[in-house]
């Protein structure tokens, strides 16, 4: 199914983004910055290789992070095959926030987990 998967970023939903943006900036060091989209802008901060992206939403506590693997093409396949396998999917490919494509689904205990692919990737894995 995912040939060599890496994990491009983790989600966390939260009460005050700019709350959150000082926290991983001014005591963890992170660089952080706001990013635009079509979804109202978000909260993007680097660990490393890894992007730790948070979104203000009204969420109760505990259901985020949300991990993201990054694929280099084929969402549409993958997630195709995913339902073919009995996996729930929460939301079926859309346009990401900030560009791009994204999927989200969980394991057999519930936990998130998402798919992101850039724009312009192919959306097949043929």
């Amino acid at each position: 199914m995912l040939k060599n998967p890496r994990v491009g970023a983790v989600v966390f939903y939260v009460k005050d983004q700019q709350k959150s943006a000082a926290f991983y900036r001014d005591i963890l060091g992170l660089k952080t910055r706001e990013v635009p989209s079509h979804h109202g802008p978000f909260i993007m901060a680097e660990a490393g290789e890894t992007l730790l992206i948070f979104f203000q939403r009204d969420e109760k506590p505990g259901n985020t992070p949300v991990v993201v693997f990054t694929l280099d093409r084929g969402i549409d396949d993958l997630v195709t095959q995913l339902a073919e396998k009995g996996v729930q999917i929460v939301m079926p490919v859309t346009a990401a926030p900030g560009g791009g494509h994204s999927a989200d689904f969980v394991d057999p205990d519930g936990h998130a987990l998402s798919f992101y692919q850039p724009e312009g990737a192919p959306r097949r894995l043929k």
